[in-house]
């Protein structure tokens, strides 16, 4: 349940994120759904009926927390134990880089995928990557999701 808990803090951090650092249009960082939310068009005899599916984008940012969340926490792991020293060489500064570029990673698999994450260059990937790390961790720490399980 905790599990459950944290992806929809994600997703929701992820669309703050995105309207915090995103700019209007297609500038910063930003989610595309998958038709931008149309579910289909129908062709009356000399109207084009286009109905909107308002659950795309709430799904687009809950698969994207999913996949950051994954992202994070076996590649995250990984770049975090090889750049230890750089850590220590920068006073921890370097996190700041290895979240960028999980966040690029994000993206890219979204990419991938045709929807989700976009970012309109690594800079802008670093500062999304702060804002939302501070903001899942501000509302982990409200919800108490970000403790660890008590034995």
């Amino acid at each position: 349940m905790r599990t459950i808990i944290r992806v929809l803090v994600g997703a929701f951090a992820l669309w703050l994120t995105t309207l915090i650092v995103g700019g209007s249009g297609q500038h910063g960082v930003w989610v595309e759904s998958p038709g931008q939310g149309i579910l289909r068009t129908e062709s009356a005899a000399l109207n084009d009926v286009t109905i909107y599916d308002p659950y795309g984008p709430i799904i687009t940012l809950v698969l994207v927390a999913l996949v950051f969340g994954l992202v994070n926490g076996t590649l995250g792991r990984v770049v975090r134990f090889v750049s230890i020293p750089l850590y220590i060489l920068t006073l921890g500064l370097f996190g700041l880089i290895v979240n960028g570029f999980l966040f690029a990673v994000v993206a890219w698999l979204s990419d991938l995928a045709g929807f989700g994450l976009r970012i309109e260059t690594f800079w802008w990937g670093v500062l999304a990557a702060v804002v939302m790390s501070i903001l899942s961790g501000l509302m982990n720490g409200l919800l108490g999701t970000g403790k660890k399980k008590e034995r």
